[in-house]
Order: structure tokens, then C-alpha cells, then sequence
């Protein structure tokens, strides 16, 4: 009930925050288990990798980057599939990986950090728009009793504190998210610069032989 009551007397502002804060929460859950599920050790892909590809097994190496998820997983793959074709440049392949993986690490952050900027506009334009009815209320009627004002006041400032209460969560969120997803690209960027160490190594001995 006061849930409702602290709804109506903010106004039609306060809906448009309430929905901001829960699609706001919808994709900070659906990030977040992204990453958990994306999120791998890496030091121990690769050395399942160079164990394959010593022994040529390079059906084994693709199957365990199938079975492994995440992007780093991914990009690897396209790295042995691009030796496997032997491409000269190998880097190339992991390249046209990454653009194709990065994109999908930071979707909706985005969305996450505008939330946290507009909110508490959102939440200062309910505040203007109460002070401006409350002020059209006092042009017509000469008597208010001190305890209406304060009401009238009170229920306009009701949106500036929303916006600010769901913008605080959802610029912490952006921040932890951001985090996680520069991560996982760091972990990216070292299994490439790996991967093709390895590889152009055992290219060149190819070649020598």
C-alpha cells in the first residue's frame, strides 16, 4: 500500500523510473550470467590446445574449443581453423574473431550506463513539473494551510529521490560490468598474442622440414 501511495502521489514520472530500474536489473542479471558462464580458465584451454596440436591433433584441439564456451574459446577455434587452412597470416583470422566477439561482451552496458545518467534527470524534470502544478494551485486558492504545501512539496520531490535510488544501483552495476568485460577482452588479447606464437612456430618448423 505505501508502495502504491509513494507511486501516485510522484505521478506518471515515477512508472517511467520503476520501469527504467527493473529492464535496468532484467540486464544487469542477463550480463551477469553471461560472463559467469563465459568466464574460463584460460591458462588451462591453452594448455590443452598445445597439447593437441603437438601431437597434430587438430580435431581434437577444434573439438575442445567447441565444448569450451565463451569468446576466448571462439577466437581460438578460428585461429586453428585459420592454421588448419594454412593461412599465412593467422593473426588476421583472430582478428575477424574478436570484432565479431567484442560487440557481444559489451551489449547492453550501454543501456545500463545511460539509465544511470538520465534517471536522476528523469527523476529532477518529475520534481519541476510538481513544483509548476503546486504553483498553479497556489494562483488559485489564496488559503493553503501549511501542511498542504508541505504535501504538495514533498510529493514533488518524491521523483528526484526515486531517480536517484534506482541511477545509484544502476551505475554501480555499469562499473562492475564494464570490469567483467574488459577482463574477459584482456584474457582475449593474451590467448591471441599466445596462440599465434604457437602457432607461427610450428608453421616455420613445418616449412624447415
Amino acid at each position: 500500500m505505501m508502495f502504491l501511495k509513494l507511486m501516485r502521489d510522484g505521478g506518471p514520472v515515477m512508472w517511467l523510473i520503476l520501469a527504467g530500474g527493473v529492464l535496468g536489473f532484467f540486464f544487469f542479471l542477463k550480463k551477469t550470467f553471461q560472463f559467469h558462464r563465459e568466464e574460463i580458465n584460460v591458462r588451462e584451454l591453452l594448455r590443452g590446445l598445445t597439447n593437441a596440436l603437438d601431437r597434430n591433433g587438430i580435431v581434437e584441439a577444434l573439438t575442445l574449443c567447441d565444448n569450451t564456451p565463451g569468446p576466448v574459446a571462439r577466437m581460438l577455434g578460428a585461429a586453428i581453423l585459420a592454421y588448419e587452412r594454412g593461412d599465412e597470416n593467422i593473426r588476421q583470422a583472430i582478428d575477424d574473431a574478436a570484432l565479431d566477439e567484442l560487440p557481444k561482451l559489451e551489449q547492453h552496458l550501454n543501456f545500463i550506463g545511460t539509465l544511470a545518467f538520465i534517471l536522476p534527470l528523469i527523476g529532477f524534470l518529475g520534481t519541476v513539473l510538481g513544483m509548476l502544478e503546486t504553483f498553479e494551485v497556489f494562483k488559485e486558492s489564496a488559503y493553503l494551510s501549511s501542511s498542504t504545501i508541505s504535501g504538495s512539496v514533498m510529493a514533488s520531490l518524491l521523483t528526484t529521490a526515486a531517480g536517484l535510488t534506482v541511477a545509484i544501483p544502476c551505475h554501480l552495476a555499469y562499473n562492475y560490468l564494464t570490469e567483467r568485460a574488459n577482463s574477459i577482452a584482456l584474457d582475449m588479447e593474451k590467448a591471441a598474442l599466445e596462440i599465434t606464437g604457437f602457432l607461427e612456430r610450428k608453421q616455420h618448423k613445418a616449412t624447415e622440414k
